[in-house]
């Protein structure tokens, strides 16, 4: 249970590792910017993470779509608001959204054994 979770998880935090040892402010910059992005503001963090995740999914890029389900579960949005989120990226994105929704439904799935597991 968890594995896609698990295999996302730790190739993300592997691979950022990797990118950010090569000393380029450019590049922590622009971490440090998508950091404060969604830090409490006039707009919750958990607002802005919703709204993270579905303009990934109208952009279609899968590792975004994992990493924002992943902090909205941590924010304790739940399955149901989720779901929402993903009719929205819909309506806006249209059908070319439905292959992401398809894998952000499996890595949510992944992602709730993974919780559940921890919590035991």
């Amino acid at each position: 249970m968890g594995k896609i979770y698990r295999e996302y998880a730790a190739y993300r935090d592997r691979m950022n590792r990797k990118i950010l040892e090569t000393e380029s402010n450019v590049i922590k910059r622009f971490f440090a910017l998508d950091t404060l992005t969604y830090q409490e503001g006039a707009l919750p963090t958990r607002t802005k993470e919703m709204l993270g995740l579905a303009c990934s999914m109208v952009m279609r890029c899968d590792d975004c779509i994992r990493y924002h389900i992943t902090k909205c579960k941590e924010l304790g949005v739940s399955k149901n608001e989720l779901v929402e989120v993903f009719g929205v990226a819909l309506i806006v994105g249209g059908s070319i959204v439905i292959p992401h929704m398809r894998r952000a439904i499996e890595f949510l799935e992944d992602l709730e054994d993974e919780f559940q597991s921890s919590r035991n």
